[in-house]
Parts: structure tokens; sequence; C-alpha cells
């Protein structure tokens, strides 16, 4: 039941070539941090990566995609993330796009052991193309599959040796669902406590879920930036 590890580099040589690896984070909050940095250090190549966003410029999934490891890229939008936009335009990268309550679902059904649902959100649009489509309730809703990957990065903000984590505030994301979603989990939490620390009713996803734990180091946890406008305007 002791899933500590030592640091992101004792858990990071499972993932291999080729590999799909759901990410916590919205924006750059909740970025899995020492995670993304140890794959960038071990040089993993054609990556599926899913995420709510691609990250920012030279930090987090934007790092992986600037140093060229990951192949596809499942998200809801692109954000603030000017390298990836170049990639996708010149088309030296796949990326799919899903509205973001979506792809939560996706995630969310693949840990229910739901093999797929019905959905109305993008029936018209090029989302809906090649998928099945059924009227419900006189409105019609696109087959949706889930969606598992091989990993997940998770980042908490405590959690203990059995796996047991309590996110933050807006840290609590997509983190939640992609611990749910993969076949082998690794979090990393800012602090790790002792058994009995966490509230019971206060932990937010379970340690059935998790495979290993760490506590991570050196956290940035920039800022993205956003639109300005000039002072009086």
């Amino acid at each position: 039941m002791d899933k500590r590890v030592a640091n992101a580099e004792a858990v990071i040589g499972r993932v291999k070539d080729g590999a799909t690896i759901l990410m916590g984070a919205f924006g750059t909050c909740g970025v899995p941090e020492n995670l993304i940095n140890a794959l960038i250090r071990q040089g993993t190549k054609n990556l599926t990566v899913a995420s709510n966003n691609p990250g920012t410029d030279g930090f987090g999934i934007g790092s992986l995609i600037e140093n060229r490891q990951v192949k596809k890229l499942i998200a809801s939008y692109v954000g603030s993330n000017k390298f990836f936009e170049k990639l996708a335009l010149n088309n030296e990268i796949e990326m799919e796009l899903n509205p973001q309550g979506t792809l939560a679902e996706r995630m969310r059904a693949a840990g229910a052991g739901i093999p797929a649902f019905f959905t109305p959100t993008g029936y018209g649009t090029m989302v809906a193309e090649g998928k099945e489509v059924r009227e419900f309730n006189g409105r019609p809703h696109i087959l949706v599959p889930a969606l598992r990957g091989d990993f997940a990065f998770v980042k908490a903000w405590k959690g203990d040796r059995w796996g047991n984590l309590v996110y933050r505030k807006t840290a609590r994301n997509f983190n939640p669902v992609v611990a749910t979603a993969a076949d082998y989990v690794m979090a990393e939490v800012e602090e790790l406590v002792e058994l009995g620390q966490l509230n019971p009713d206060g932990v937010h996803t379970p340690g059935i879920f998790v495979d290993a734990i760490f506590q991570g180091t050196k956290y940035l946890k920039p800022v993205e930036p956003g639109p300005k406008r000039k002072r009086g305007a």
C-alpha cells in the first residue's frame, strides 16, 4: 500500500515512445511540472497527449511540444501557445479539438467503464463528421467515444502514501478525471503527509486510482498571460 517513489525520475521510465498520456491542468494551474520535466529529460517521442490545452510557450506541455516530443494533441483550445499554433497551421503536429465539456466527459466516462456516450454538443459542426447521430427528445446527438490513456500525470496539493489526493482551488480542474482514466497513474504533490492527516471527507481522488506518488519540488506556477488594455481605456 505504500505507493511513494523518490521522484519523477523513479517512475517516468515506464513511459515509452508512442504512449498516450492524459494530463491534468487548466492553463498554468495544476500542471504536473516535475513529471513533464522528467519526460523532457528522458526524451520520449511520438506521444499522444490529452489535456485541456497545450500549456504556454516554454512551460508545461508547451515545453514538450517545443521539444518535438508530441505527435498528437487532444485538447479543447490552444490558449496562448504561439509555437503550437505555428506547428498546427503547418501540419507539423496532429490536433484533435474537443468541446471542453465533451473532453472532460470522455475521460470521466473512461474512468467509469462507459465506452461511449451521446451528446448534443457539436452536432452540425465538423466535430460531428463521421460520427453516429441519434435523436433524443427531438434533439440530434452525436456518439462520442470515451478517452483512456496509457498513463495519467496528476498534480495535487497534498497526498499520502496510499495515494489519496487533495487539490487546491482551481488546480482541481482536469486532474480528478484524468486520475480515473489511465492504466497507470503518477501523482506529484506539493506536500506528502502522514496517514490520517487528510480528512477522509475532503479527499478528491481516492488512492485506489493512484499507482505512484511523490513530493514535487521547485514549482514555478507562472501566471498565464492574458489580454492587456492601456491604462484609462
